[in-house]
Formats: C-alpha cells, sequence, structure tokens
C-alpha cells in the first residue's frame, strides 16, 4: 500500500508502515530527533553513574549504531545506547564510592573496567560464529516464547525503577510528558501522532523553563566545540605499563556478564521483530545482530564509552510511531555523533529535567513490556502446563524482586574477585536452563514460516 491516506493526511510505505522515502526529509529527521531523545536520557546516565566521559558516550552510541546498521545490511530498525548490565562491573573494579559511601575519584581505574567490558565483548563474536557455523535453529531453540516473552516484560518491568525515580523528582514535569506522549499518539492527526515522544520531551521541557526549575548554568560554561575522546580514559592508556594484575581481575569480573546481555539482546531483537512483524532472527541473522552489537561495544570500551547495547526506549518509539524504516534510526545516530562534538548542545540536553526523562520513559518502559506480553499471546503458550508456569515464574520473580532488592544483584565470590549477576541475568540464564531440562518441550524453531511476531516458534503437531 503507498499513498497518502485522507482520513489521517499521513503518507504511507509499503505494507501499510511509514517508510523514510514516503514521508519526506523533513519528517524523517524530526523523527530521527525524536529517537535521539528517546535515548538520551538513559544513555547519558551510564556515564553519570560510572564517571564516564558523556560526549565519548554520546559519539560512540552513535558510531556503534552505525555500524550495527553496516553489519545487519541496514535492515534492523535497532539504536544501541548505553548497557546498564555493566553497571556492577564498573562498581567492583573502579567504584565512584569508598566502604564508608564517600565519593572518590575513579578516573584512573575506569580505562581496566573498560577493557573487561571490550573483553566481554569477544563473547559476542564467539557466539555470532558458533550461530554461523551450526545454525541459528540450534540456537534458539533454547529460547522459545516462554523464555524470551517473560524476559522481554522482565526488561520493562525492571526499568521501570529509573523511570518513577525520575518522576519523583517532579510529578507535575514528568505527568506533563505523559500527557502529551498519550494525547498525540491516540488523538493526534498526521505527523503529531508519529512524533508524540518529541512532543513529550520538548513541551515539559518548556513547562519546567517556564516555571523555573532548570537550572542552565552547564549550558552557560560548556564550550561550543571540543573533541569527546580523551586518551587518559581510553583501554589503551594501560594497556602498556598498566596494572597487569587488574586488567586481569577487571576481564575476570566483567566478562561474565555478556553472558546476560546476550540473552538480553536476543529477547531485544525478537522485541523488535514482534514490534515490525518482521523476523530479523532469520535475516539479517542473528548471528549479524550479535557481530554488530558486540563489535559496537569493543569499541566503545576501547575509547572510554560504556558498553552498547540494544535499547528498549527504541523500541518503544516503533511500537508507538508505527515508523519502522532503519533509515531514522541512523540519522539519529547521526545527531548523536554530531552532538557529541558540541559540549554546550549535550549541555542543553543534559539540563534536561529527569522528570521529563522519566514521564516519557514511563510510557516506553511499559510498551516493553507490552510487546513481550504480545510475543507470549501471538505465539500462544501454554499456561495449562505447569512447566511453562514454573518458567515464567521463575524469570519474572528473580528478574524483578533481584533488581528490587537491597543488594539489586546476586554475588559469588570466587578467592577474593566478586562477580555480580543482575536480576535479569539470573531470571534470563534459570529461565534458559529450565527450558532446555523440563520435560515436555513442545517447540521447535522454523525460521521459514515466521508468524505475526516475527519469531516462529512452531508447536509441534501445529505447524502449517
Amino acid at each position: 500500500m503507498s499513498g497518502k491516506n485522507e482520513k489521517n493526511q499521513t503518507v504511507l510505505g509499503e505494507n501499510g508502515i511509514y517508510d523514510a522515502k514516503s514521508l519526506g526529509t523533513p519528517k524523517v529527521i524530526l523523527l530521527g530527533l525524536q529517537h535521539m531523545f528517546a535515548m538520551f536520557g538513559a544513555t547519558i546516565l551510564v556515564p553519570m553513574l560510572t564517571g564516564l566521559d558523556v560526549s565519548t558516550t554520546l559519539l560512540f552510541a552513535g558510531l556503534g549504531t552505525l555500524l550495527f546498521h553496516l553489519l545487519t545490511k541496514g535492515k534492523v530498525p535497532a539504536f544501541l545506547g548505553s548497557s546498564f548490565a555493566f553497571l556492577g562491573g564498573y562498581a567492583a573494579v573502579a567504584p565512584m564510592n569508598d566502604a564508608a559511601g564517600n565519593a572518590v575519584s575513579n578516573k584512573e581505574l575506569l580505562p581496566y573496567a573498560c577493557f573487561g567490558v571490550a573483553c566481554a565483548g569477544l563473547v559476542y563474536l564467539v557466539l555470532a560464529l558458533l550461530i554461523k557455523i551450526f545454525g541459528t535453529g540450534k540456537v534458539m531453540r533454547f529460547f522459545p516464547p516462554i523464555v524470551t516473552g517473560p524476559i522481554i516484560i522482565a526488561i520493562g518491568l525492571t526499568l521501570s525503577k529509573s523511570a518513577i525515580d525520575n518522576c519523583s523528582n517532579d510529578w507535575l514535569i514528568a505527568f506533563a510528558a505523559i500527557v502529551l506522549v498519550i494525547v498525540c499518539n491516540i488523538w493526534g492527526k498526521g505527523m503529531v501522532k508519529i512524533v508524540p515522544v518529541i512532543i513529550g520531551v520538548v513541551g515539559s521541557y518548556l513547562l519546567a523553563a517556564v516555571l523555573g526549575r532548570v537550572d542552565f548554568s552547564a549550558v552557560a560554561e560548556a564550550d561550543w566545540l571540543g573533541i569527546p575522546i580523551h586518551w587518559e580514559q581510553t583501554a589503551f592508556s594501560v594497556l602498556s605499563g598498566g596494572d597487569t594484575a587488574l586488567l586481569i581481575t577487571s576481564v575476570i569480573t566483567i566478562m561474565p556478564i555478556a553472558l546476560a546481555t546476550i540473552v538480553e539482546h536476543i529477547g531485544d531483537i525478537s522485541a523488535i521483530s514482534s514490534t515490525v512483524g518482521i523476523n530479523y532472527i532469520k535475516e539479517p541473522g542473528l548471528h549479524r545482530t550479535l557481530l554488530g552489537d558486540g563489535l559496537a561495544t569493543i569499541m566503545a570500551a576501547l575509547f572510554g564509552a560504556p558498553a552498547n547495547t540494544t535499547y528498549g526506549e527504541n523500541t518503544g518509539v516503533l511500537s508507538l510511531t508505527k515508523v519502522y524504516d532503519p533509515l531514522v534510526i541512523r540519522i539519529a545516530a547521526v545527531f548523536a555523533v554530531l552532538f557529541s562534538f558540541s559540549p554546550k548542545i549535550a549541555a542543553i540536553i543534559g539540563c534536561m529535567p529527569a522528570a521529563t526523562c522519566g514521564g516519557v520513559s514511563l510510557v516506553l518502559y511499559g510498551m516493553i513490556s507490552a510487546v513481550g506480553v504480545r510475543n507470549i499471546v501471538e505465539t500462544q503458550v501454554d499456561f495449562t502446563k505447569s512447566r511453562n508456569v514454573i518458567i515464567a515464574a521463575l524469570i519474572l520473580v528473580l528478574s524483578i524482586g533481584i533488581n528490587y532488592s537491597t543488594a539489586g544483584a546476586v554475588a559469588f565470590h570466587i578467592g577474593d574477585l566478586t562477580v555480580s549477576f543482575s536480576g535479569l541475568a539470573v531470571g534470563a540464564l534459570t529461565g534458559i536452563v529450565l527450558n532446555a531440562i523440563l520435560p515436555g518441550k513442545d517447540y521447535v524453531f522454523d525460521v521459514e514460516k515466521p508468524d505475526d511476531t516475527g519469531v516462529s516458534f512452531a508447536v509441534k503437531g501445529q505447524e502449517k
């Protein structure tokens, strides 16, 4: 289907989805900005929590996304931003607080943590190679909807705390963002309907500024231009002449986290496939998406930026707007790269009220969980079977419960080393293992007959 829809005055591309060619350049640029704003709050939060540089983070979020699109043939509408999964690793190697809770400088230790994250990226490459050699089916049989669905639901729910915390800073501003997003998406016409996030961000930001609730002092002090890479903060700075023991410790501590982020990656690609209705696990292939994510993480970490991961916030935007053209994501990546060279522009966006990010995120994180529910419903997971109930229950309870526990993670001690796994990591790994060992498996992966979610797991005896 192509042409203009007279009812809503919005141009549609093939198959009833909006594409860049039909929308036109000005609208596509605006959509790209919307995706950049959607990822910005969470992406800059990671360097704020770890001590890494915000401009470096933006640069490699953009470059990592472009590299991902190059390796996935430009087909997957995914944005790569800062991964929260590695926060425990950074805290273990380069803590920002001492034992008494006092703030300390961790600048000298951060490059060691970055080296550990870069090594974690190698795990992606190994799995991508195995999938290429043995085929997607042999790997994906460990990730049926009873595993990926609850994982996707848990991704959204575990992120919800950060949204609520941000909203709590100023519920009026957060409420304004939420209302604007909902009103524009439900009752908006034409372009208004497909840019609800950017309208929510700008509208609530302006309201906060008018009410005097934004501190613009950082904007006045920031330079217009600056180099976003700092040699002393890169992993290269400690590879020659650094502390070898600390490098090894960093690798042992951080590298296992990749097992969790890989599961999260598969869940994200499944969510994007479900949202768009295209089986990206089949084409361009899970091995390509893992390769793109892994290389983007290695590149970012070596130069002093956080690990990259496919971003749920942007999947939420896809679900809201129905604009699935990957070109829009690449435009957002270019904006991220450009803004990384301007500390002043980065400061303007950095001054965005936390409540604005919280309000928008509240909607987007909920959209992620809703996609997980849709994944379970459309693949007709049979919850009359005890094995399926147990698997889903443990994934959800472990992922959410551990995340909101006092420790926030499960720690394992290996000699003097402490390895921490997030709730999502524990829940996902538990689900994968239980699905593999419990009797009654009735799912097979079929890349040739994808269902409406874009990720097909046909029930034996019911294949079409």
